[in-house]
């Protein structure tokens, strides 16, 4: 069984049920094309404006996936490119709620005041550490930078 397949299946079911019964919360909109009607009226329109959408959520990854390695947001464009595919694809659209789920989950956890008062020590060891290691080399180099110490 492939467990993705299974969450379209229910969440294509709870968006059924959601819109059956008078509406569908804010968080959990239907799944499927956001297209307005006039372009889904026509198929060979429809195909076309979602090439375009296709393309233009690529290049936003893709802008993302650079800036991973180079100087910029690169997680944020890169959702900001599913974002615009979710516009279209269901597929991207199950990818966005997973992740805004996961997400929320980890605030929450972050939250958690074990959780905090372990990050907080954990940080402050790092930080006695690397003050030991600055006045280590302060101590045996003197206030030279490193690229100057073999002269």
């Amino acid at each position: 069984m492939n467990a993705e397949s299974d969450e379209r299946i229910e969440t294509a079911e709870e968006a059924a049920t959601g819109s059956a019964s008078g509406g569908t919360a804010k968080a959990e909109r239907e799944l499927g094309s956001r297209a307005p009607g006039f372009i889904k009226a026509s198929r060979p329109l429809h195909l076309s404006w979602q090439v375009g959408v296709f393309v233009v959520g690529l290049g936003v990854v893709v802008a993302g996936a650079l800036m991973l390695v180079l100087p910029g947001p690169g997680w944020l464009v890169i959702f900001g490119g599913m974002a615009i595919w979710a516009t279209e694809f269901v597929w991207a659209q199950l990818v966005l709620r997973w992740t805004k789920r996961k997400v929320t989950e980890a605030a929450q956890r972050a939250l958690d005041p074990k959780v905090r008062r372990r990050n907080i020590i954990l940080t402050t060891v790092g930080l006695v550490i690397m003050a030991v290691l600055v006045g280590i080399y302060v101590w045996k180099f003197g206030l030279a930078l490193p690229w100057t110490v073999g002269e």
